[in-house]
Formats: C-alpha cells, sequence, structure tokens
C-alpha cells in the first residue's frame, strides 16, 4: 500500500526506498497522538506507509485527524480517528480504552502530542501557564499513556511505545523556551527508561528526540535562527518530520526488536 497523498496545505512526504527486510508493519495496529500536523502526521503516514492499520488522534484540530484517517482508507489502508484533551488525566484513560477497543488490541503507541508554546495563542502566556500545559500534556500524558497502553500490551504478550523527548534536553539551551523544554522533555526521556524496565520483556519503550525539525515554528523562524540551525547541525539543514517518521517507524519494527530503554536523536549530528 502506498502512503497517504497530502492534505492540501501540508507538503508530500519524500519518495523513499522499499522498506528494509524486518521492516515493515503490515499486519499491525498502531495509534499516534497528535497527529493531524507536522512530526506526528509525518509518523502516522509512515507507519501507515509500512502496512499498519493506524488510529490519529487529535483533539481542536480533530476535523484534520479525521481527513488523515479518511485518506488512509482511500489509498488502501485502515485508518481511524479519535479525539481527547490530553490535559485532562479522565480522557487519557478513556482515550486508551477506546483505542483498544477500536481495533481489538493495538502493537504501536506513540506519545507525539505535545503543547504548541511557541506558535499561535499559547506565545503570550505567562511562563508559569506555559509550564503548566507542558507538564499536562508533554509529560502527565505521556506518562498516564505509556501506562495504560503498555499494560494492555503487556498482557497481550507484546507491543511497542514510543515517546517524543528533544535533543537539547540533556545538555540545555539558554532563554526561557530551552527551560521549559528541559523540564518537560527531561521528565519524558528519563520516564522511557524506567517505563522500559517495567514493561520488560513483553514490550519495547523507546524514545526519539528530535533536533532542529522544520515544523511550523521552524518555517517562520528569523534568519538569525535559520543561521543559527544550519551552523549547528553538521548536516547542514533543517531536518523534516519526515526524518523523525522514519526513525519511529523502524522502532516500531521487528528490525528494531533488540532495542530498548534508549533515547534516539535525530537531530543531524548535533553536538552542543
Amino acid at each position: 500500500m502506498t502512503a497517504p497523498a497530502a492534505e492540501p496545505g501540508h507538503p508530500a512526504a519524500p519518495a523513499r526506498a522499499a522498506h528494509p527486510a524486518g521492516a515493515s508493519l503490515k499486519g499491525l495496529r498502531a495509534l499516534v497522538t497528535g497527529s493531524s500536523s507536522g512530526i506526528g502526521r509525518a509518523i502516522l503516514v509512515e507507519l501507515a506507509g509500512a502496512g499498519a492499520a493506524v488510529i490519529a488522534h487529535a483533539n481542536r484540530s480533530f476535523a484534520e485527524a479525521e481527513r488523515l484517517a479518511a485518506e488512509v482508507c482511500r489509498s488502501g489502508g485502515l485508518g481511524a480517528a479519535l479525539r481527547a484533551d490530553l490535559r485532562r488525566p479522565e480522557e487519557c484513560r478513556a482515550l486508551a480504552e477506546r483505542a483498544f477497543e477500536l481495533f481489538g488490541g493495538l502493537d504501536i503507541w506513540v506519545n507525539n502530542a505535545g503543547a504548541d508554546i511557541l506558535t499561535g495563542p499559547k506565545l503570550e502566556l505567562s511562563f508559569e501557564e506555559k509550564l503548566e500545559d507542558l507538564l499536562a500534556v508533554d509529560v502527565r500524558a505521556t506518562v498516564l499513556l505509556t501506562r495504560a497502553a503498555g499494560g494492555r500490551m503487556r498482557g497481550a504478550g507484546g507491543g511497542v511505545i514510543i515517546n517524543v523527548g528533544w535533543d537539547q534536553a540533556a545538555t540545555g539551551m539558554e532563554g526561557e523556551s530551552g527551560e521549559l523544554f528541559a523540564a518537560a522533555k527531561g521528565a519524558v526521556m528519563s520516564f522511557t527508561k524506567s517505563a522500559a524496565l517495567s514493561l520488560a520483556p513483553e514490550v519495547r519503550v523507546n524514545c526519539v528526540a528530535p533536533g532542529w525539525i522544520r515544523t511550523a515554528w521552524g518555517r517562520g523562524a528569523s534568519t538569525p535562527w535559520q543561521k543559527r540551525v544550519i551552523d549547528e547541525t553538521p548536516l547542514g539543514r533543517w531536518g523534516e518530520p519526515e526524518d523523525v517518521a522514519g526513525t519511529v517507524r523502524w522502532l516500531s519494527s521487528s528490525a528494531a526488536r533488540f532495542i530498548t530503554g534508549q533515547v534516539i536523536l535525530v537531530n543531524g549530528g548535533a553536538v552542543r
């Protein structure tokens, strides 16, 4: 099956070589939180293109998640969409319950959803309000959903959970945003290692830590920021959402069957 076509306003994913042996996801079932746009959308498209049945998740942009699921179905795959506000613990629990019921179980769960404090109206929030948002969505929801999905997967005999961190959480970045994301994503990265131990050997738990990825903020970043990204990245370019998605697909597959408890940097080789 081919990956779903790009929606209007979204760039198509670059062409990829055939999936290597062991990296097919045919017959597997996956959910990606926050998959209506950006990195989450690219991950969902990648998993569907590798053969997985997929569930798109969103809250305020749920219509986009529904459209993406419909595209997967039109491309010959199996897609669905679920809505949940991950700021609310009870909705995290309900999302896990509905998702596992929808396809009769799940094999892959990707905790991609994160609070957007860099663009839109939340840019004007106070430091404390931004911190509260990040802790609720990026940290608490990731912990609750990992436990909810992991427990079900362990009971079923296996599965894969992938969380999303940040490559500078361990090294630091100056400024308000650096402090906020270090606190939130550093927690996610550390939690991943403990969850991997708790859920082994049935469930593998890993984390991808993107560097400078050209999402909504990156596309509108100022000239000094554009220069900084290139200067800090040995591969000399912005990362694309598809770069992260390819890593997630590999970690989800049997090709990574001996990988758990790891934080994989997807950052073009940046060393800070």
